[in-house]
């Protein structure tokens, strides 16, 4: 059967789970044992819009809304690495799921580095996409540099091209498509837009990979300038990890490539 005819079958379910703290938004494809998928800010679900009903023939795929994104409840709490990770477990056992294996790319990463370490009965297999690897070093680097995304809102609307065009490098060319999708979800969080970059350049992960004993794969995409030159510290900082180089992977790595991104998730996750 053809692949396009397999995801056809998978329809994608939406809906809100309540938890303590607010709403969150999540969609799901599929049955079966359940693998979470975490997205990078400041994106949505719709990160993974093509990768459920690939997944979700093996699995029951699910994508959350991060807290704070999308359509799940904000907070007026400082956002944190830690924050983010706690809205999972709250998501979790609202779905009465016990254990997941866990899919995280970029900021996702960074997220289920933390669920798995500060959580590790809830995590069966952990795969981090394109995940950065923020040790000392790593977070002085970062408190020089520009902001990501950040612009300010223009009578105009130039803040539109601005914002696409902050983007326009770490895409491909021919996929504006990919491009848009980025700033339908960045113009809902416009005015705390960076919050989840600040988070995980605050994050002490070598304190966290350490404490990781799920088995765990880490795969990224050779033209990832954020990720990719932090993939060999990454793989060494967790015990037994092993690494995948996916050739041509950029930023937007399951919207640009999702049946190879796809692929990767089956062949770790067995």
């Amino acid at each position: 059967m053809k692949m396009g005819a397999m995801m056809a079958q998978q329809m994608i379910l939406r809906g809100f789970v309540n938890t303590p703290k607010g709403q969150i938004h999540y969609a799901e494809a599929g049955q079966g044992e359940p693998v979470l998928l975490l997205h990078q800010t400041p994106r949505s679900w719709t990160e993974y819009r093509e990768v459920l009903p690939i997944l979700g023939q093996r699995y029951r795929a699910i994508a959350m809304d991060t807290v704070g994104f999308g359509d799940s409840y904000r907070t007026s709490e400082k956002a944190s690495i830690e924050h983010y990770a706690a809205g999972v477990i709250d998501f979790l056992d609202a779905m009465e799921i016990k254990r997941t294996s866990l899919v995280g790319h970029h900021t996702g990463g960074a997220i289920a580095v933390e669920l798995a370490a500060t959580w590790p009965q809830r995590v069966n297999k952990l795969i981090l996409s394109s995940c950065p690897y923020t040790d000392e070093e790593d977070r002085e680097i970062r408190k020089t540099r520009p902001p990501i995304d950040d612009v300010a809102f223009s009578p105009d609307g130039s803040h539109l091209i601005e914002l696409w065009n902050k983007r326009r490098a770490f895409y491909p060319q021919d996929r504006p498509d990919l491009i848009a999708s980025f700033v339908l979800d960045a113009l809902t969080v416009l005015d705390r837009i960076e919050e989840g970059h600040n988070a995980v350049n605050r994050y002490k992960m070598e304190e966290k990979t350490r404490l990781i004993t799920a088995p765990t794969l880490i795969m990224t995409g050779t033209e990832d300038p954020a990720s990719y030159p932090r993939m060999e510290p990454l793989s060494k900082a967790i015990r037994g990890s092993v690494s995948v180089e996916v050739k041509g992977g950029m930023v937007p790595m399951p919207e640009q490539m999702p049946e190879i991104f796809s692929q990767c998730v089956i062949d770790f996750l067995g």
